[in-house]
């Protein structure tokens, strides 16, 4: 099972009591069709937003998947060592190019080396805040049991 529905899968955009959702997670065991999933997603937003898009994976497994358009950034050609530098990553990614729309994080935990937490936690809450502030759409991917999601990464799904 994963922890996206069919609905949010063809809306870029959830909307959760009127309030438009900016942070969407994919959540599932290895092998569940998280990626196929970003994938679909990725090429969604190539079709239907107006900005740049960006897909942070761990390798460059996804460059013949992801359409040219979509800015591809492999994470093992940088040191990503916390929470703080991916949020350093994207705040500068961001402060480089105020046209990016949507960023793509495809299995988050990997790339940092880490396994879920309340500092996952924590950087999901700061991408919502960045989110909002920035008008920038988050689409991430972990690879965890959803029977393990708490509830506060529930609310991102």
């Amino acid at each position: 099972m994963i922890g996206i529905t069919d609905q949010a899968r063809n809306d870029s955009i959830k909307q959760k009591r009127g309030v438009v959702i900016m942070v969407q997670l994919i959540m599932g065991l290895k092998g569940s069709g998280k990626t196929k999933k970003l994938i679909e997603l990725v090429n969604e937003a190539v079709d239907n937003e107006h900005g740049d898009i960006v897909c942070i994976e761990r390798s460059a497994k996804l460059m013949y998947d992801i359409p040219h358009k979509v800015r591809l950034i492999d994470a093992s050609q940088y040191e990503f060592n916390g929470y703080d530098f991916l949020k350093g990553f994207i705040s500068g990614l961001h402060s480089a190019n105020y046209d990016i729309t949507h960023i793509f994080i495809d299995s988050v935990l990997r790339i940092i080396n880490r396994d879920v937490d309340e500092d996952a936690e924590d950087f999901f809450d700061w991408c919502e805040t960045f989110s909002q502030k920035e008008h920038v759409k988050f689409t991430i991917t972990i690879s965890v049991d959803i029977d393990k999601a708490t509830e506060r990464i529930k609310k991102y799904f």
